[in-house]
């Protein structure tokens, strides 16, 4: 646990919605900081772009990019060949060999260009749901170009905006007491948003979440699918009454159309979907229709059958992104982990963007607490343990939990009761056993289930 959540976990719940607020005035700094409204102006204006100029806007991207990771990455110019820098350097992505995510993980530093000298440098982590966290790099324009493209192809989409007052369900330990009986929430003043901790959901706790939303006047919902979808069953199962909400936006699980219209029963408003990584090498969001558009402008999305070629519309098969927004630290041909289909059939809304018929692979099972809370994205509890290669989380009964990890040399005692205390933080009093195994089984695509449930075999 970094230093910062310690000193977090400590404070009254007074100090921690200071916390919050002063937290979100340097997110609010370092992603809508000087150059912020050029960025948006530009997806903006390519939103409505014909087939030709995105792909001549693409293709310049990514011939820029490819040269600068041939020239200037130390991982591309030791692991590609002199065919292969000279095809990057030409712009073609397909001479290019795949990304896997281990060398990143290994070396996060060997993909930093050498030829630029950011002045701030920001780490973010991956939730690490296939193995431990990937260290992502970014400069502060790129924060900002992130965030970019979200207000514009996400956030105005579904007729919100970033400057509106929101609801965020992340995998942030929002509320450190595993015990606390509410409130199940903390505030950012400065962004007009309520951090939602997605480790306290249960029945008896969601009026104290709706009663968030009409305290702090939240006008869109945006973050965790599942946490979502669970919270609005509660809401119906007790009748709940929400206040009047623009949209629900969410993210990184597949929103499936059963979930959907669970959450447009219980919050009364559009509800649409948003694909992405934290590494930010691939991203895709809803328009009004409810199609799935990637932004080709944002980066080259690959779909590939297992012997590299590429798969027909409609035919699912490896996601392979290479991202523009980060250009510090590049990301080509990067095996993102997922499994997905292009559509055949063009959007009514008038896009020329490239539509995702369906994104598989992006909901996990469930852990229910002894006291009937519901968790998603359960895995967090790996993120910063340097000594765990991979983790899974497998759930044997309400108060059992098997911890199985592939561990480095260096594991030991205090890496197995940081990860007890990390459950019980989130799951209160429960038996947790921590099993070191060689190897996590992985499915025909390579990945294996970060979170399994056996409550329902």
């Amino acid at each position: 646990m970094a230093l910062t959540d310690k000193i977090y976990a400590h404070l009254p719940q007074r100090g921690q919605d200071v916390a919050a607020s002063a937290f979100g005035l340097y997110r609010h700094w370092l992603r809508s900081g000087p150059g912020y409204g050029d960025l948006v102006r530009g997806y903006r204006e390519r939103d409505r772009w014909s087939v030709d100029e995105l792909a001549s806007y693409q293709s310049e991207k990514l011939r820029i990019l490819l040269g600068n990771a041939a020239d200037h990455v130390p991982y591309y110019r030791q692991a590609w060949g002199h065919e292969e820098k000279r095809a990057a350097r030409a712009g073609c992505l397909s001479a290019l060999p795949l990304l896997a995510k281990e060398p990143v993980r290994s070396a996060p530093l060997d993909f930093a260009r050498d030829d630029m000298r950011p002045l701030l440098r920001y780490r973010f982590l991956t939730s690490g749901s296939t193995g431990t966290p990937v260290s992502t790099l970014w400069t502060a324009r790129e924060a900002r170009d992130a965030r970019a493209l979200r207000e514009v192809r996400s956030a105005n989409w579904a007729g919100v905006s970033f400057t509106q007052g929101r609801a965020t369900f992340s995998g942030r330990i929002v509320v450190p007491d595993a015990n606390s009986n509410g409130p199940f929430h903390r505030y950012n003043r400065v962004e007009k948003q309520v951090y939602f901790s997605a480790f306290h959901l249960s029945g008896e706790n969601a009026d104290q979440y709706v009663e968030a939303l009409w305290q702090h006047g939240t006008q869109w919902l945006t973050g965790y699918a599942m946490s979502y979808y669970l919270l609005a069953r509660h809401i119906l199962d007790r009748g709940l009454d929400v206040p009047v909400l623009k949209a629900v936006v969410t993210t990184s699980e597949k929103l499936t159309q059963t979930m959907r219209t669970v959450m447009e029963e219980a919050y009364r408003c559009p509800v649409f979907e948003e694909y992405g990584t934290v590494e930010n090498a691939v991203f895709a969001s809803a328009c009004a229709h409810h199609r799935l558009h990637v932004s080709s402008d944002a980066g080259v999305v690959e779909i590939l059958r297992p012997d590299g070629t590429p798969c027909a519309p409609g035919e699912a098969g490896e996601v392979v992104a290479t991202g523009f927004v980060r250009q510090y630290q590049p990301f080509v041909r990067y095996r993102v982990g997922d499994v997905a289909a292009w559509d055949p059939e063009p959007c009514s809304c008038g896009r020329h963007l490239p539509v995702l018929k369906e994104v598989l692979g992006r909901i996990e099972d469930v852990v229910v607490g002894p006291d009937g809370r519901q968790m998603v994205r359960f895995h967090g509890i790996f993120v910063g343990q340097a000594n765990i290669v991979e983790g899974q989380i497998i759930q044997e009964a309400l108060d059992r939990i098997r911890v199985k990890i592939v561990p480095t040399a260096a594991f030991g005692t205090n890496d197995i009761a940081d990860v007890e205390k990390r459950v019980r933080q989130r799951l209160g009093d429960v038996n947790v056993v921590v099993e070191t195994v060689e190897s996590i089984p992985r499915s025909a695509s390579g990945k294996f289930q970060a979170v399994v449930s056996q409550m329902n075999g």
